[in-house]
Formats: structure tokens, sequence, C-alpha cells
């Protein structure tokens, strides 16, 4: 199937779920309805987060996700988000780019250990160099006392989650609520 056939595909699929009524809900852009015979398109405003953490440290990362959601926030947790079948390297390399935020969740094991932490972070660090350099895109947290990485720590301010969780939340929200009504408008960029 070539790239346009797959296009035509994906828009005549698009157009039946709209007729049966169906919204269509495309991940950081926004969803389309049919209403009286038109199309609607409400773009997304809410804060697209992307959480990234060591495996052994997915109960803090949880607790963090819920937080961000009750604080208004999307939070893209890797745990909730995958589905099962879908190509999840390309799947949390697209989450990354497409999210308003990506949210580092440092700790001795997420500094320690190689793996997908770090790779995460490494295209997050790349996907911020092609934003403008005012754009804060890549906010790091301390689960618990740590050092962050020096080329981190160096040019970007942390959030420490400890000893008062609610406290560094309502401080990362408020960052990531400001970093979000800093993106362009769909169709205005």
């Amino acid at each position: 199937m070539t790239a346009a056939d797959a296009r035509d595909c994906i828009a005549e699929i698009v157009r039946e779920s709209l007729a049966a009524g169906h919204a269509v809900e495309i991940e950081g852009l926004g969803t389309f309805r049919a209403s009286q015979g038109a199309y609607e398109f409400a773009p997304q405003t809410v804060a697209q987060v992307f959480i990234a953490y060591a495996a052994e440290d997915l109960p803090r990362a949880r607790r963090l996700c819920e937080a961000l959601q009750a604080a208004g926030c999307s939070p893209w947790l890797d745990k909730e988000k995958l589905l099962a079948g879908q190509n999840w390297p390309r799947a949390i390399e697209r989450a990354i780019e497409v999210s308003d935020v990506f949210v580092a969740c440092f700790s001795h094991r997420s500094i320690a250990k190689c793996g997908m932490f770090q790779q995460e972070l490494r295209h997050a660090l790349e996907c911020a160099r092609r934003r403008p350099l005012d754009d804060p895109f890549v906010m790091p947290v301390r689960l618990e006392v740590c050092d962050v990485p020096r080329r981190i720590a160096d040019h970007l301010q942390y959030v420490d989650l400890f000893p008062d969780w609610d406290k560094g939340v309502r401080r990362l929200a408020r960052a990531i609520r400001k970093a979000a009504r800093r993106r362009p408008v769909a169709g205005l960029a």
C-alpha cells in the first residue's frame, strides 16, 4: 500500500466514523465531529504531557500521572497508552514529538541504568532543539534525592517531588500549563 493509498484509507475510515455519529480524536491534535451535515474540529486545549521514568519507578510515575490528570493535564504514560500489537518504539517517539512537555522522572535508578528512559530522554532533548529557545519542553523532576545529569542540571530548572509531593506537583502543573499556552494554534503556526 502506498502512502497515498494509506492516507485515503484513513480518510475513509474517519468519514465513515463521523457519518455513524462517532467523534474521531487524533491524539495531540483534537477531535472531529459531524454536526448538522458539517464537520467540526475542536483543537486539543489540554496540555499533553509525556512522562518518562525507569521501570522500577512505575508506581511513582503512575501517581504523578494521576496528579497531573487531576490538575487538568493529559499525561501520556506508556503502560496506559500503548496498545497490543502497536509498534511501541515508534509510538513512544511520536508521543514525545506531539507532547507540549516531556517530564523526565529522575531517581537513583533512572540515572544509573541504561535503557528506555535514557533513549526517551535523548529523543526529547533532540525534539527540544527543534523548538524555539525560550519554549520549555523538557521538565526534569526528582522523585528522590539524586543528582540530575549535569547536561540537564546546567541548563534546566528541575522540580523536587519530595519532601512535599503536592507542592511539587502544583509547581510542575503550573509550568506545564504555561508551556501549553505557548503552543501554536493549528493552522496558524
